[in-house]
């Protein structure tokens, strides 16, 4: 980044906390002592400019605002804004806080205490206390797609005042604390959220949290706007007056809008890949590749075993025998990004392994499974052995990922037909209606194997209606083992042996081909200071983000 755009490592983004409200890990009576995390005040080369509205782009739309039961992109990314978080992270994954002040842990894993802020109020004026956290711990654990496995050893809650929390877990969960941020576990108001199903309950487009900014207005398909909290616990923020976050779903117009300033900071790689060149060059234009250690993102072929021809392993293979991904990396994502061999992104390193035994491109191989699966040319008409439909998620990634695939299946007699749609609908068709063969899918390893990855091959989480998770309908008993015995392992070499095994077994059963990990970055107008402090990035609260003068 620019000299002119603040740099933030670990030790500048834990300047950022003021001394007045300096936190520290203790241990409760009877707890081990965790560790200790001081803040400072912020000694930055330029002071804060207060004042003034900032256009974020989101694309696509989010389906809702707040992430209490959704884990879409978009939802992610205005989601923090309202609704905080118990715990926020620096760019190593270090926990910071957020709502909560103070953590500790007993020395077996099974019970963990937090000391919660003091003096916050909901955007109604109600107050936050302990109540609002155990009810929102509950719905994550019931309604939200990665909040099942995290939360599944969670077996009671207790709240012993009003500011004090107590988590018993019945095994332990080696990822806890670091499952607690706003996008992934927010914390929402327990009077607004005590009645019906909280995945339908109208709070969730119409926030009220404790977060820095309130939310006014979402003009469906056209802008949310945010207004600055003035009660906001952390005093004198957020910087900013207003917060407006836009929709715009031409590629084209999404470039342009960054260009003009007109748009001041956007998020997840917001233009067209044959963009990305042009706009670096542009003076006023700076890329920060930094605040996606939370979220990371994998391109990933999935099948639906649920369709009669993709239950024989060897048409699965043929397909991915068909696939030449080098191409697919230079052509459908102009050399953007990294192959991925496996389910693991080379982000979270200790678990990845990079030497999977990938089936390589090879016609031929893919030509003689198909005939040895009775699938010969013809059986579908014409030359063609099989017809077979493709759902990419509505983005440019799934949608050139979709084009390659048709194009490399067209060689082996399979016709891919690609049905595009709105998000709303893409997600009905996976997750409901189950209406496609291939789902080409845009998933995250988050910051966790269990909690970024083991929904979408665990047999439990295979759920109608269930977005993001287990959309193939996969089952492997020792796979289940593996992901459960993982998700307990305390050992990191027993832990990382465990994911590996895992790993090899999904490269053998194939119930989907993992393809690409894209760069992932952010564009912000160069007056935009302090949008990414921490592994979380434009997705966390930017409580501290401001603008500078022209």
């Amino acid at each position: 980044m620019s000299s002119e755009t603040h740099l933030y490592t670990r030790a500048a983004a834990a300047t950022q906390h003021h001394a007045s409200r300096r936190a520290f890990l203790q241990g409760s009576a009877g707890l081990g002592l965790a560790g200790l995390v001081p803040w400072a005040h912020a000694q930055g080369a330029e002071a804060p400019q207060r004042g003034g509205s900032l256009t974020l782009l989101v694309f696509p739309e989010p389906p809702t605002l707040t992430t209490i039961a959704h884990t879409a992109g978009a939802s992610v990314l205005v989601s923090g804004k309202v609704t905080e978080g118990l715990l926020t992270y620096d760019f190593d994954l270090s926990p910071r806080p957020q709502l909560a002040t103070a953590w500790s842990s007993t020395p077996d894993g099974l019970q963990y205490t937090f000391k919660l802020r003091q003096g916050v109020k909901w955007h109604d004026g109600k107050p936050f206390t302990s109540a609002d956290v155990a009810h929102s711990l509950n719905i994550v654990k019931e309604f939200h797609p990665r909040g099942r496995a995290t939360f599944a050893a969670l077996t009671e809650i207790q709240t012993p005042d009003a500011h004090t929390v107590v988590l018993r877990l019945s095994k332990p969960v080696p990822y806890l604390l670091s499952a607690l941020a706003a996008s992934e576990t927010p914390i929402v108001p327990k009077h607004l959220y005590s009645n019906g199903k909280a995945d339908a309950n109208p709070a969730n487009n119409a926030p009220v949290g404790t977060g820095p900014f309130l939310f006014k207005e979402w003009a469906r398909g056209s802008h949310i706007i945010y207004e600055r909290n003035p009660t906001y616990w952390d005093e004198g923020k957020p910087y900013i007056d207003r917060l407006i976050v836009r929709f715009i779903p031409d590629a084209a117009a999404r470039s342009a809008a960054i260009e003009s300033g007109e748009v001041h900071l956007a998020p997840s790689s917001p233009v067209s890949l044959g963009d990305v060149e042009r706009l670096r060059a542009k003076p006023n234009l700076v890329f920060e590749t930094n605040g996606y250690q939370y979220i990371n993102t994998i391109y990933r072929t999935e099948f639906n075993l649920e369709t009669p021809a993709l239950q024989d392993l060897r048409v699965r293979q043929a397909i991915a025998h068909s696939i030449q991904r080098d191409n697919l990396l230079k052509v459908a994502w102009y050399g953007q990004g990294k192959l991925i061999p496996g389910p693991v992104s080379d982000t979270l390193k200790k678990y990845y392994v990079p030497n999977l035994p990938v089936l390589p491109y090879d016609v031929k191989q893919a030509e003689k499974l198909l005939d040895d699966a009775g699938l010969t040319r013809g059986k579908a008409g014409g030359n063609l052995r099989l017809k077979l439909r493709a759902t990419p998620i509505p983005n440019e990634g799934g949608q050139r990922t979709a084009e390659f695939l048709r194009q490399s299946l067209s060689r082996i007699g399979i016709e891919l037909q690609i049905n595009s749609q709105d998000f709303a609908t893409y997600i009905k068709r996976i997750y409901n209606d189950r209406d496609f063969d291939l789902h080409i899918s845009a998933m995250s390893n988050t910051f966790d194997p269990t909690v970024g990855i083991q929904r979408l091959y665990w047999s439990k989480n295979f759920k109608r209606g269930l977005p993001f998770s287990n959309g193939s309908g996969y089952s492997n008993p020792e796979v289940d083992r593996l992901l459960e015995a993982a998700s307990i392992e305390t050992n990191e070499t027993k832990r990382v042996q465990l994911i590996t095994e895992f790993q090899r077994l999904i490269i053998r059963d194939l119930p989907d081909i993992n393809l690409v990990a894209p760069d992932t970055y952010t564009i912000a107008d160069r007056r935009v200071r302090n949008h990414t402090v921490g592994g979380d990035g434009p997705a966390g609260n930017l409580a501290s983000v401001w603008l500078a003068k022209a």
